[in-house]
């Protein structure tokens, strides 16, 4: 009887903090699932396992160079920047991640921070209960200009899946849509106009970034890409924060070089107390739960079941490596 394929989920609280179950998994193999599992804690958790998932665990060359037995790194992000691909390679380890999944989840989300500014729902729903709306001589009050966003211009820094779920979002509200995308000629989409980074953030009212990190674009929104979007202009990151440069977005948001900005994503995770960004009026910070919808991360259980499966069926998909 052929030994059961030995399986560990090394950092499995985000995808699972209680709200679902590993039961689609039960039967690949013996599953070992942990929620946390801290740099000094790796080796002996990997360590015999024929698959490893991870979300951010970090599975470099050293540790993997100690796995005999492993020949499967699947992620459960579709970001792989934790794991030494090059590595992996060389020691003929596949890599997978999940592609997609999210992509409605994280457009929605985009929304919500975008329409945070534009109509402050919170805030309004914070003075009524303060007793605000009760001592008012008219029948309403606003706390500050409300924004329509018909007729307004949408930039969007990247044109995969997300991006194309934004445009879609952003043109049911009636705005125009501009994109910088590696990739215009193959993503083209009606209504979406290409232009190159530097025109993007000028026309724009709203700039959201959906591109993954890269060496070429790390820190890319800086001073200089700041100072040539509109005043009234909003910044949107809900990919990754290394995309800006945070002490350049701080000086722009205290200066007012630009109206605000919403963060899903910052450059350390989870960020130090004393981050430079915290604290400023005009930028809103969420914990990175633009993924994190239920109905998103039961897509990325599915998901990394079919990539472990398939895999050993001599077919594997969404590999990296």
């Amino acid at each position: 009887m052929a030994q059961a394929l030995q399986i560990a989920i090394l950092d499995g609280f985000t995808l699972n903090p209680g709200d679902l179950d590993w039961k689609a998994l039960d039967s690949l193999g013996e599953i070992q699932i942990h929620d946390h599992s801290a740099s000094d804690l790796l080796l002996e958790r990997a360590k015999g396992k024929g698959v490893l998932v991870v979300n951010k665990a970090p599975i470099g060359r050293a540790l993997m160079e100690q796995l005999t037995e492993l020949k499967l790194i699947t992620l459960t992000a579709t970001g792989y920047n934790n794991i030494d691909v090059e590595a992996a390679k060389e020691l003929g380890i596949t890599v997978c991640n999940v592609r997609g999944y999210g992509s409605h989840t994280v457009a929605q989300h985009v929304f919500a921070l975008l329409l945070s500014f534009t109509n402050q729902v919170w805030q309004h729903h914070q003075s009524v209960q303060e007793g605000d709306w009760s001592s008012q001589d008219n029948f309403c009050y606003t706390l500050e200009t409300l924004y329509e966003l018909q007729g307004k211009t949408m930039g969007i820094y990247g044109l995969g899946k997300i991006g194309q779920s934004v445009a879609q979002i952003a043109q049911a509200f009636g705005m125009q849509v501009l994109s910088h995308h590696k990739h215009p000629e193959r993503d083209a989409r009606p209504g979406v106009e290409f232009v190159g980074v530097e025109e993007l953030f000028m026309r724009s009212d709203f700039v959201t970034l959906h591109a993954p990190l890269s060496n070429q674009n790390a820190g890319f929104v800086n001073s200089s890409l700041l100072k040539k979007m509109k005043p009234s202009a909003i910044l949107i990151n809900t990919g990754r924060g290394g995309l800006i440069n945070e002490a350049d977005l701080k000086t722009a948001l205290q200066e007012g070089t630009i109206r605000g900005a919403a963060l899903d994503v910052l450059s350390s995770e989870p960020p130090p107390k004393d981050h430079p960004l915290f604290g400023l009026h005009n930028c809103i910070i969420t914990p990175h739960i633009a993924w994190a919808s239920q109905a998103a991360r039961k897509r990325l259980i599915s998901e990394t079941k079919a990539n472990i499966e398939a895999f050993f069926a001599g077919e594997a998909r969404n590999v990296v490596v």
